[in-house]
């Protein structure tokens, strides 16, 4: 194990900025977003990127946070290590999804490692480890197939251990909360209790006696999949040709993921009104110059030829909670942008799968809550874990 700092090379930034200027801008035949990202916001996101956003200054700021480089199995993990201010912390290890990076959690750790400096009580102290999956980030990318979101699990408790903590609590959003629920399900012995931002895993379904509620909930999700599930389709079957283009433009790594954010916030069609564009650009700039985008997407390739499924009576036995979005209205679009909207299942439905303990479904606020959400979202995750504290 060893001390790790940001540091991009010059030359990176300069070459970025090269290709930043000398995108090359396609003919776009329908103004706005309803087939894609829209051209003239993306010339604005880009004219940002080049020309007033200040990638030093985010460096220094990731920087303020200890990180780690760990050798775990042939694999390197990177991770933000923040000890705990107070008098027991807890452990817990925060996982981030796609199209996102350890970056998501900028807003939240300092709250949650020293809870008396930032109007909480000492004693819902952590200490905060927030690792990049593999192939994200400063995280190497695996040497050979299969590093699944199982295996995953699996390498955040070897991880943990060699931090010095056996037993933790977990968080996770997107990827982020599969991750977490795999760890409650086959790690039960080294998880305290388990909270998600998505319910990842659910029961077998008996579609005898659905309710009206579930009903909703499943054409919710038809609809979200005949919309949006394109990125799925290509990043769980073909992403080595996806990541030449994405890993050679900036501006079309920047489209590809800022259309996703603007999806999937609670931003009205805005974006900036969720999520700050720095922020936006801090996560574009960290899969542009860890060169991570194409290892990044092959996330959905290993899951899909590697799915888990529960048993009939099969559940995660350890304690669970849940923060999650609101749904759309009666049409499957969003109360805040019109794409569908899946949110919230039942929670009965969850339960098939879960032992719930917390249950929480905000009104506003989307698919990063860390960064949409922070007040709350520290508040939840301080809420869900302090009974659990001393067991």
């Amino acid at each position: 194990m060893e001390d790790f700092k940001i540091a991009v090379g010059d030359g990176a930034i300069a070459d970025l900025r090269r290709r930043l200027v000398a995108t090359r801008w396609p003919k776009q035949v329908a103004a706005g977003w309803d087939e894609g990202t829209d051209l003239e916001y993306l010339r604005a996101l880009v004219e940002e990127w080049c020309d007033r956003f200040d990638w030093r200054a985010r460096e220094e700021e990731l920087n303020r946070q200890p990180q780690v480089l760990v050798e775990l199995a042939g694999q390197t993990v990177h991770a933000v290590h923040r000890r705990g201010v107070g008098p027991a912390p807890m452990p817990l290890v925060l996982t981030h999804g796609w199209p996102s990076t350890f970056a998501e959690w900028h807003r939240v750790i300092d709250a949650l490692a020293d809870p008396a400096a930032h109007g909480g009580a000492a004693a819902d102290a952590f200490h905060v480890v927030a690792p990049s999956l593999p192939g994200y980030g400063f995280s190497s990318a695996p040497a050979t197939p299969g590093m699944t979101p199982r295996r995953i699990a699996e390498l955040w408790v070897a991880l943990m251990k060699e931090l010095g903590y056996e037993r933790f609590g977990a968080h996770g959003c997107d990827w982020g909360a599969y991750v977490t629920a795999l760890l409650g399900l086959d790690h039960p012995g080294n998880v305290l209790g388990i909270h998600m931002g998505m319910v990842s895993l659910a029961g077998p379904a008996d579609r005898a006696s659905q309710s009206a509620e579930e009903a909703a909930y499943v054409e919710r999700a038809r609809r979200w999949r005949d919309q949006e599930h394109g990125y799925v389709a290509i990043q769980s079957t073909k992403p080595a040709t996806l990541a030449y283009g994405l890993n050679d433009s900036p501006a079309g790594l920047a489209a590809w993921i800022a259309e996703k954010w603007r999806a999937w916030s609670d931003c009205g069609g805005d974006p900036e009104t969720a999520i700050s564009s720095t922020d936006l650009l801090t996560t574009i700039a960290l899969y542009w110059f860890t060169d991570t985008i194409g290892t990044a997407s092959r996330l959905y390739l290993e899951s899909r030829k590697h799915p888990v499924h529960l048993a009939g009576g099969q559940r995660v036995s350890v304690p669970a909670g849940f923060l999650l979005e609101a749904p759309g209205d009666a049409s499957g679009k969003s109360s805040f942008l019109d794409v569908p909207r899946i949110g919230a299942p039942p929670q009965a439905r969850a339960a098939r799968a879960f032992d719930i303990h917390r249950w929480t479904v905000v009104e506003r606020g989307g698919h990063f809550p860390a960064l949409e959400i922070p007040d709350q979202f520290v508040d939840e995750v301080r809420a869900f874990f302090r009974p659990l504290r001393g067991s």
